[in-house]
């Protein structure tokens, strides 16, 4: 290294400790601007969706990143660990079509909800709630969380680039007729587009290529310019100003605070938020052998801490629960081992409050090439499974599979982990079960009978 260099690689090996995590500056940039690359459709989304509630779209889009920036720059100074946070997708939904369209509260209610939710995350990880819930998971459904993961967010690029159709099968009367997902039209530009860059990214993997998922995004996004799939900016105006905040800062409904409405809506919010994190953390850290001797999470403590902080100020910024994402499992696969990553994918979170348009203009179909391989080096963990002893291997498979056929990171962990449970105690094992995991399984049951 030179002496030239010594300053400021200094500054950055202290902070982030590269050397003992086996990094360097470029890959964990790298793994950073990949990440946020597959991410950053929410800059889009999450603005549309909760345009449909009511608030404002362009005021949204400025939250929406501000919370990003704001939640994955703690993850990256506070816990150090590789992982992106932004407004959740689910959670969001929820927000817009449940509460607000569904039981008929204006925004300012639901946004309440997400303020009280971030403010009991900022206690319940002040007290380990949250870190015990991750250390109580069984080493096995921890790996399993890993390879059920890999196979969402593979699901997940497939369907947002229309490879794979779900629900063109069930009649208008909510009857399945025949399969319930099936192959998409693959003569349409999108779909088509998504494959070319499968075997461009794969390409790129086997010749050993560094960054190979990020250059797979921006060659496949250039092509979809002549498919018409990448649409350019009006008059190619690539710089803008963010719009302001005003009309969503801050605007918070206390007059229902201690209702039973605003009861139900809290719990499901922190439910969905809780088990998508844990769920997060723990597979992605599984696939990217961070897990100590003992199978825990390293800066578990600070990694929730920084969801919580997250959700918190993004509700008082105006938008809905804040989460970290599972794609930063594309940041982790090009290498990213430290807070610098996440550092990295904050700086382009900042970045794109100017240039929207130029990010705002790659397709998912250009990023779903980089979500299907990720799920396949997502799906390495599987080979530690116990597959021999059914009490391990039932729970096991199921928290694998219904991740992506319950399109829920939540809901495949709730189905390991009662089933681990009922298994251990029915033959006799339920010694071997910690009691926080009894008292969960008790609450998801009794999730599914409230």
């Amino acid at each position: 290294m030179s002496v030239k260099m010594s300053k400021d690689t200094g500054f950055l090996e202290r902070t982030f400790k590269l050397n003992e995590h086996k990094t360097n500056v470029k890959t964990e940039i790298i793994a950073g601007i990949t990440t946020f690359m597959t991410m950053a459709y929410i800059l889009i989304v999450n603005p549309l969706i909760l345009h449909d509630a009511g608030m404002d779209f362009g005021a949204v889009f400025t939250a929406t990143a501000l919370a990003s920036v704001v939640a994955t720059l703690i993850m990256a100074f506070y816990a150090n660990l590789p992982f992106a946070l932004a407004p959740g997708m689910g959670l969001n939904a929820y927000f817009a079509y449940t509460v607000v369209l569904g039981m008929g509260y204006p925004w300012e209610f639901a946004l309440t909800a997400v303020l009280l939710e971030g403010l009991i995350f900022i206690l319940l990880s002040f007290f380990n709630v949250r870190e015990a819930i991750i250390d109580s998971i069984p080493i096995n459904l921890k790996h399993a969380v890993s390879v059920g993961i890999g196979l969402f967010i593979a699901f997940i690029g497939l369907a947002n680039a229309g490879i794979v159709d779900s629900a063109k099968f069930i009649t208008p009367e909510g009857k399945l007729d025949g399969l319930i997902v099936g192959l998409g039209d693959l003569t349409q530009a999108a779909p088509l587009l998504a494959i070319i860059g499968i075997v461009i990214t794969g390409l790129l993997l086997a010749k050993g290529v560094k960054g190979a998922l990020l250059l797979g995004i921006l060659i496949t996004t250039v092509i979809g310019i002549p498919m018409r799939v990448t649409s350019l900016p009006e008059q190619m105006k690539f710089v803008s100003l963010p719009p302001s905040l005003s009309p969503i800062f801050f605007k918070f409904d206390f007059s229902q605070i201690f209702s039973l409405n605003m009861l139900i809506v809290l719990f499901s919010f922190l439910f969905v938020d809780i088990f998508d994190t844990i769920g997060t953390l723990v597979g992605v850290s599984s696939k990217a052998d961070m897990l100590d001797k003992d199978g825990k999470v390293p800066n578990a403590k600070q990694a929730l801490f920084a969801d919580a902080v997250g959700t918190t100020v993004g509700a008082c910024l105006g938008t809905s629960t804040v989460t970290t994402y599972v794609e930063s499992a594309a940041g982790v696969a090009e290498g990213g081992r430290t807070g610098l990553t996440a550092l990295s994918a904050a700086g382009m979170f900042a970045l794109s409050l100017l240039l929207s348009p130029l990010f705002i203009m790659i397709p998912s179909a250009a990023t779903a090439p980089a979500l299907v391989i990720v799920g396949l080096f997502m799906m390495s963990p599987i080979k530690k499974i116990d597959l021999d002893d059914f009490t391990e291997a039932i729970p096991a498979f199921l928290t694998i599979v219904m991740m992506p056929l319950a399109y829920s990171i939540a809901e495949g962990i709730v189905f390991g982990m009662v089933s681990y449970v009922a298994l251990k105690v029915l033959t006799g094992k339920g010694n071997k079960v910690s009691p926080v995991m009894y008292v969960l399984a008790l609450l998801f049951i009794l999730k599914f009978i409230i």
